[in-house]
């Protein structure tokens, strides 16, 4: 272990005194939402029509539940994340990689290969640690607002494909990571970025194609009036449609969502089960109303593809992954600069060697923290204003009155609480709420 002197010690607390300044700041716009939910008891006027006053009070319960979970889970995490820099556990991880490496009979002395056993470690004690409070959301939170699904076979099989997908993906992307930085010289940063690119583009393909269909069923959407308008909506803005899925989502949750994917003349279309009324019969409405209640018509079901086909338009998702560049650039030009020096090292207990894992982990996660949250700010400053883009694309199709309807009935399905404090909205959310986007189309001219 290293001999930590004054100027670890300040880094150290530099860092935790950042890590508990955003928990109390994340904690005070979470306590702002709660007492205005705690405050509005009865339905308020503005959203009349909208929601009947039961719907309103289990979706109010459901959002306090949430809520609270969220909030012990913060704290948890928090005081885990201390624990870990108070205690040096990056250098007891390392050890422990070292260890597993040995027993593995790889060499010891290869830092990349011990990093790669670092990162199996280090996953596997996060997802011990974090299990509880995914058994709870599941079983307990999402049960009790009638939105789980699962059974627990099933879950325990999510889980453990869950983490052997990320143990297969995870390590040979750090291998190569580290190995770039080894050996890229000076502005090993740019290899990095091409690196990363090359790894985004290639992730945004093999995951929905070959990852995704390891946790839920995908199948081709049947002929029927849905698919026919959706292929001569997209044939009217031309749109590269290439494949239409829907895809069971209900054995999971009955949360319901749609979005696309894919590059140039390959673009696909997934639409969950739990969105489509024609789908969703099966599914238990949470109101424990009708199933007739549940689920979107195919004019809502359009509506919100031609939102999402607003994003397109647009070009929403390029712009996004040049954000993503500049955010890139801000972390690894830091991280180049400080790759070297001793005292980030020394803080967590390494006087003998400098390990890049380590070194990754220490500025992008902590050093830097203050830069990316700031950073995220913005990012979902950017998003709403994507959001009422793609929403003004949707009326000026002439999609207007269907998307309202489509956005009231997800919240219902949803049991969202459709009230926010501002100060709570304008830090998290990346997608207005209801009623500014409610308003906002009403406004479009």
């Amino acid at each position: 272990m290293a001999v930590i002197t004054d100027n670890e010690e300040y880094i150290r607390y530099s860092i935790l005194a950042v890590i508990w300044i955003l928990y109390f700041w994340e904690l005070y716009l979470s306590l702002r939402q709660r007492k205005l939910m705690q405050t509005l008891t009865s339905l308020p006027t503005s959203l009349g029509g909208l929601m009947t006053e039961e719907l309103y009070q289990k979706a109010r319960i459901y959002a306090l539940d949430k809520n609270a979970y969220s909030n012990i889970h913060d704290l948890f995490a928090t005081i885990v994340n201390t624990i870990v820099i108070l205690t040096y556990a990056f250098y007891y991880y390392w050890q422990w990689g070292l260890m597993l490496t040995e027993f593995l009979a790889l060499d010891t002395s290869n830092e990349i290969i011990v990093s790669a056993c670092v990162l199996i470690i280090m996953n596997t004690v996060s997802t011990i640690i974090d299990m509880p409070f995914k058994i709870y959301n599941v079983f307990i939170l999402e049960e009790k607002h009638g939105f789980n699904k699962q059974t627990v076979k099933f879950f325990i099989r999510d889980q453990l494909l869950k983490f052997m997908v990320g143990q297969i993906i995870g390590p040979p992307l750090l291998c190569g990571l580290v190995w770039i930085i080894k050996n890229g010289g000076d502005y090993f940063f740019f290899y990095v970025w091409i690196f990363t690119v090359a790894v985004t583009l290639f992730m945004s393909v093999v995951y929905p194609e070959v990852i995704a269909p390891l946790f839920d069923k995908y199948s081709p959407l049947p002929e029927g009036e849905l698919k026919q308008k959706i292929e001569a909506l997209a044939a009217s803005l031309n749109f590269p449609l290439y494949k239409l899925y829907i895809v069971e989502g209900s054995k999971r949750s009955s949360h319901s969502n749609a979005y696309m994917y894919g590059f140039y003349k390959h673009k696909r279309i997934v639409l969950f089960d739990t969105l489509v009324k024609e789908y969703s019969q099966a599914n238990v409405n949470p109101d424990g109303k009708g199933k007739e209640d549940y689920g979107c018509e195919v004019d809502e079901v359009l509506a919100i593809l031609v939102h999402e086909l607003g994003h397109w338009q647009y070009s929403h998702t390029l712009k996004g992954l040049a954000l993503a560049q500049i955010s890139f650039v801000m972390n690894f030009i830091p991280f180049a600069k400080l790759l070297n020096y001793q005292p980030i090292y020394t803080a967590f207990g390494f006087t003998a060697s400098q390990p890049i894992f380590i070194g990754l982990i220490v500025v992008m996660m902590y050093i830097l923290t203050p830069l990316n949250t700031l950073f995220g700010f913005l990012m979902t400053v950017n998003s709403r204003r994507f959001e009422f883009q793609a929403d003004a694309f949707g009326k000026k199709l002439g999609h207007a009155a269907a998307l309202k309807r489509a956005l009231v009935k997800l919240h219902k399905d949803n049991l969202s609480f459709p009230l926010y404090d501002k100060l709570y909205s304008g830090w998290h959310h990346s997608h207005p709420p209801l009623l500014e986007r409610l308003e906002a189309l009403d406004k479009y001219d």
